[in-house]
């Protein structure tokens, strides 16, 4: 008799159920709990079996990031149609803007957050966790018809992109290279990377010569270089993967020898000093509604597989478990 109340009720799991939804204290957090009714003599019985989530998770900051955060929004909204995932590229700087005062729950970043930008999130009580989720090799390129320079140092580069330089064409660089005018194309200063190649190449972030196209969209300063044969421009190293055949890649000789970015240098630290991390910051108050977490969760787990849809390189295993750890308590 008991195995025949045990098999009906397992029927009926599996042909009747319904909803009701569950609402949060954030109002648009909304967790559908799916229940299936059972009955069986004399009694009705409900079990929980899933949860499903919907909600909006607010993204935005650096264009570098863009790619691997579209590709985890795009994955997770798959099982999860109900959650909207805007991701914006207003550049690291300008999403920190937001972020910091809480109008975003993740934040793009290319660079660390800054001291000042810490303090702005302490003022509005913005408590955050830092994630890193892969790394990147920031990649200098010029316009696939020059057929003149293979390898730069980094002293040429400072030569060329430092404040008060007046290097407007190739001879001025090496005199073996042709009389050709160069134009310059790099990220605005709200982005991250323009923080990072002044810094890395010139000696003081945001210390630069004012004479170049600034973009905070990668796919803008893609377009430039493709289109101007004496260019020379600078940008995440997903962006010269996507378009390797409009522009080409130079080598760099930070004082090793020339070396190109390839996953393999990029992981190893060898494409220096160029290579660095890239991260996400958290809003630990959005963390604890369910969409944000099971966002940031699968993001964590699928961080290997992210960064390669990406175009970055992934971390070790135990940096993305690490991450995880972070953000266990806000389940």
């Amino acid at each position: 008799m008991l195995n025949n109340k045990f098999f009906l009720t397992m029927l009926m799991l599996a042909t009747l159920m319904f909803s009701v939804v569950a609402c949060g204290s954030d109002d648009e957090t909304e967790v559908t709990e799916v229940i299936k009714e059972v009955q069986v003599p004399g009694e009705t019985v409900y079990v929980e079996v899933e949860k499903e989530l919907s909600g909006t998770i607010e993204i935005d900051g650096s264009s570098t990031v863009f790619p691997i955060s579209v590709a985890a929004a795009e994955i997770f909204r798959e099982t999860n149609k109900d959650v909207q995932i805007p991701v914006g590229i207003s550049g690291t700087g300008g999403g920190m803007k937001r972020f910091g005062v809480g109008e975003t729950a993740i934040s793009n970043a290319s660079r660390p957050m800054k001291d000042k930008e810490a303090a702005v999130a302490a003022e509005n009580g913005v408590e955050f966790t830092e994630l890193t989720v892969a790394f990147d090799g920031l990649s200098v390129v010029v316009n696939k018809d020059n057929d003149w320079v293979e390898c730069l140092t980094t002293e040429e580069l400072k030569k060329i992109w430092d404040v008060g330089s007046t290097v407007n064409n190739w001879n001025q660089v090496r005199s073996s290279f042709p009389d050709v005018e160069m134009n310059l194309y790099g990220p605005g200063t709200d982005s991250g990377t323009f923080d990072y190649f002044t810094d890395e190449i010139n000696g003081d972030e945001g210390r630069t010569r004012a004479d170049f196209t600034p973009s905070e969209d990668d796919n803008v300063l893609v377009m430039g270089v493709a289109g101007d044969r004496g260019s020379m421009g600078y940008f995440g190293y997903a962006y010269y993967v996507e378009n390797k055949d409009k522009i080409k890649v130079v080598e760099i000789d930070g004082g090793t020898g020339c070396i190109a970015p390839t996953e393999a240098t990029i992981n190893d630290s060898s494409y220096s000093p160029l290579s660095r991390p890239l991260f996400i910051y958290v809003n630990n108050g959005e963390l604890t509604r369910p969409e944000v977490y099971e966002f940031v969760k699968f993001y964590l787990e699928e961080g290997p597989m992210l960064a390669g849809e990406g175009g970055y390189v992934a971390l070790p295993q135990s940096m993305y478990d690490d991450g995880l750890a972070a953000i266990a308590k806000y389940k």
